[in-house]
């Protein structure tokens, strides 16, 4: 008896060993998106956001916050987000396209992703509600976007991705539906404007106190951890990340301040609730709204 029950706990335990792996990894995989035939896969350079810029003027205000009540109700906006997808699968990673046609496609394609993972489960107060760690759906892993014969995921679209295009400013671009986040742009990013719509969302960023500020007298700058998180894409070192940024600052001092060397940094709090209007209505709307 002993020896029977020992095999059998032998056995369990190297099935358990076994299935560790993939216990630890399992989660409830969703793809976005469709599949094209080679031959009518499209160059980044021939894919149309004007979908995404309807959707985004409708439903998100000049805050960055998102009508999420709003659109889950609407059927029709729902497909439209659905059919923007669809349209994102058809592009082809190995056709050659400008790198800022690149550049919007997979910006464009984290928010959208993003907003269609809350839609599917809102009502919820942060997509921190959807990250589980060991078991279960993480909304940044196994939330998929088709992109030609490829699936990503958010954290493929952000570090494989975006991040290897060497543009710290995408940081200040790419939303993760949360109140610390950047505020999502009410308009699609486009190739011929990305430049100057990057650089506008880090002004718009270091312009907020709750992701910056800075005391020049105590020559003390207090950033978003966002700096911290991915202090790599900024520079080499603490003061090399603030010269990088300082453009981007709010006046003269603090730019000074920035570039001086001499800054002692520490780091926000982060804001994980989710970016509702329903939650943090704006009084600012757009004329004709």
């Amino acid at each position: 008896m002993r020896h029977g029950r020992f095999v059998s706990l032998v056995v369990l335990a190297v099935l358990a060993a076994a299935l560790a792996p993939s216990l630890l990894s399992a989660g409830d995989k969703i793809t976005l998106g469709k599949q094209f035939p080679a031959a009518k896969r499209v160059s980044f350079d021939q894919i149309d956001h004007a979908a995404w810029n309807k959707l985004l003027e409708r439903y998100c205000d000049p805050q960055g916050m998102v009508d999420y009540t709003g659109w889950k109700a609407s059927s029709p906006d729902r497909q439209s987000l659905e059919k923007y997808l669809a349209s994102l699968s058809q592009a082809d990673v190995a056709k050659p396209a400008a790198r800022e046609a690149k550049l919007a496609f997979w910006i464009n394609a984290y928010n959208a992703v993003t907003v269609e993972g809350i839609l599917r489960e809102y009502p919820t107060s942060s997509i921190r509600n959807h990250t589980a760690k060991v078991f279960g759906y993480n909304i940044w892993d196994d939330l998929l976007l088709t992109v030609g014969s490829q699936s990503y995921s958010l954290n493929q679209m952000e570090h494989e991705v975006l991040r290897k295009m060497g543009d710290p400013r995408i940081h200040f671009a790419i939303v993760c539906a949360s109140v610390g986040c950047p505020p999502l742009r009410d308009e699609a990013y486009v190739a011929d404007r990305i430049d100057e719509q990057l650089t506008d969302n880090a002004k718009r960023f270091f312009g907020n106190p709750a992701k910056f500020q800075a005391e020049p007298r105590s020559r003390k700058i207090s950033v978003s951890p966002i700096l911290k998180w991915f202090a790599d894409d900024f520079g080499a070192d603490q003061a090399a990340q603030m010269r990088t940024i300082a453009p981007f600052l709010p006046d003269k001092a603090s730019q000074q301040l920035a570039r001086s060397g001499q800054a002692s940094v520490e780091y926000l709090d982060y804001d994980w609730s989710l970016n509702d209007q329903a939650k943090h209505p704006s009084t600012a709307r757009r004329s004709g709204r």
